[in-house]
């Protein structure tokens, strides 16, 4: 894994994770070993469609044609219909595909949708056979059922981060609380103390807890779970435990904060915009390719930090791949097979992995190797945590926690009526989750 700490935050670009909840993924020891499989017999004559979420470029037509046409200059027989989805309507164009009886053979996403949803419905072809060698074992466990069949085959990963307006926190005398070398603060307290002193320097939008809806809820997520030291899903993704006495007294504690608001109008997309035109001075939700997208716009020195921590910060992960959907049909489950193969193969998938702008799952020589950005923020790739995401009852307990967030900002604050109202959450999401 010595390679994965150089590339694992290598480009990467930041969106809403919108998980579906369903079967659980086990533990990385039941993951299969991947092998260096064969060929796959071309699958002539065939057309098949790939639906793509916004991972990257495999949104941007002239990049996805391109790769396309990579493929068909070895396979010219199997053609490739192209869906780009967004996470606004793209589960609704999905489900309604499902339910007619007209689900796309490859769909691009993560194993929160692969996995934990379509993969626990029994809709999805096992890839196992398929899985390149040299995948990172903690990768291939969390795109693995709990019966052991590899519903995703991988492609590229992240870890998320916060940011800091280093310029602003200079002037306050506010960079004292972190190590700049680690880009970790020196404790949770030192964080608070932080945001005290940017806020009396004159700038009473230092953070804020964005809950309009679920895009980009991993940065909340993280912020209140590293503050207090908590957890939000158990270690076997059965159930939801957030609930907790330390959570609630880490959200108390943001809620108290001068300089750190609620918004419930606003989502991750939002804050950022707001970081980056100065009007917020830290970010919640953020990652190395928000700093390439925004370069002309920034005025500041973005600084990356870990969320803050009394023990090891703990960052949300992302992964996504390739899933492909039984139809019925073996010639194009073959064609797909062929198709995911091949872009995961020595020859293409760097260009497969640097058109999602992401990390690769494997070593891979070479990648990345001009981004000027790599060495600061890939020393926070071995803080990626625990992918919980693939936790069944997903989509209920993203909508509650976000809905849960509103409800605290409009409570008198206590640490009692917060308790409350995530205890109140977390009952509907492990309803969900129990009913698989």
């Amino acid at each position: 894994m010595k390679k994965l700490l150089v590339l694992l935050l290598a480009l990467t670009m930041v969106f809403a994770l919108a998980a579906c909840g369903g079967q659980a993924a086990p533990a990385e020891s039941a993951a299969p070993a991947p092998t260096e499989s064969a060929e796959p017999a071309p699958a002539e004559g065939v057309t098949i469609t790939l639906w793509t979420y916004p991972i990257g470029k495999w949104t941007d037509e002239a990049t996805v044609k391109d790769l396309i046409a990579d493929f068909n200059a070895v396979y010219p027989d199997i053609t490739v219909q192209v869906e780009y989805l967004d996470y606004t309507n793209g589960d609704d164009k999905v489900n309604t595909a499902i339910e007619g009886g007209q689900a796309p053979d490859i769909v691009m996403e993560g194993p929160e949708r692969l996995i934990a949803n379509c993969g626990a419905k029994g809709l999805m072809v096992d890839l196992a056979d398929i899985v390149p060698a040299g995948t990172y074992d903690s990768i291939i466990g969390s795109c693995t059922s709990a019966n052991g069949e590899v519903y995703e085959l991988p492609v590229c990963m992240i870890a998320h981060c916060m940011a800091i307006n280093r310029d602003v926190f200079e002037a306050a005398d506010a960079l004292q609380y972190l190590n700049e070398e680690t880009h970790t603060w020196n404790s949770v307290d030192d964080f608070f103390k932080a945001v005290q002193a940017v806020y009396d320097a004159g700038y009473p939008y230092v953070g804020t807890i964005y809950c309009g809806g679920q895009g980009g809820d991993q940065g909340t997520r993280a912020l209140i779970t590293n503050i207090s030291g908590g957890t939000y899903a158990n270690a076997e993704h059965t159930e939801y435990t957030y609930a907790s006495q330390e959570n609630a007294e880490g959200l108390a504690r943001l809620y108290a904060q001068d300089g750190i608001n609620f918004d419930t109008a606003i989502v991750a997309s939002d804050e950022i915009q707001n970081f980056v035109n100065g009007t917020f001075q830290m970010a919640f939700c953020w990652n190395i390719s928000q700093e390439v997208n925004n370069a002309d716009a920034l005025g500041f020195d973005v600084l990356p930090m870990a969320f803050p921590s009394d023990t090891t910060p703990s960052l949300q992960g992302g992964i996504w791949g390739f899933g492909v959907f039984n139809n019925g049909d073996d010639a194009r489950i073959e064609a797909a097979k062929t198709f995911i193969q091949f872009m995961t193969s020595e020859e293409e998938y760097a260009k497969a992995v640097e058109a999602t702008t992401f990390a690769p799952v494997r070593d891979v020589d070479g990648i990345y190797a001009d981004n000027a950005l790599f060495p600061e923020y890939s020393l926070l790739s071995p803080l990626m945590g625990d992918y919980y995401q693939i936790t069944k009852g997903w989509t209920e307990a993203r909508t509650e926690w976000w809905n849960m967030l509103q409800r605290v900002n409009d409570s008198d604050g206590s640490v009692e009526s917060i308790l409350a109202e995530m205890q109140a959450a977390q009952d509907t999401a492990n309803a969900a989750a129990a009913a698989g």
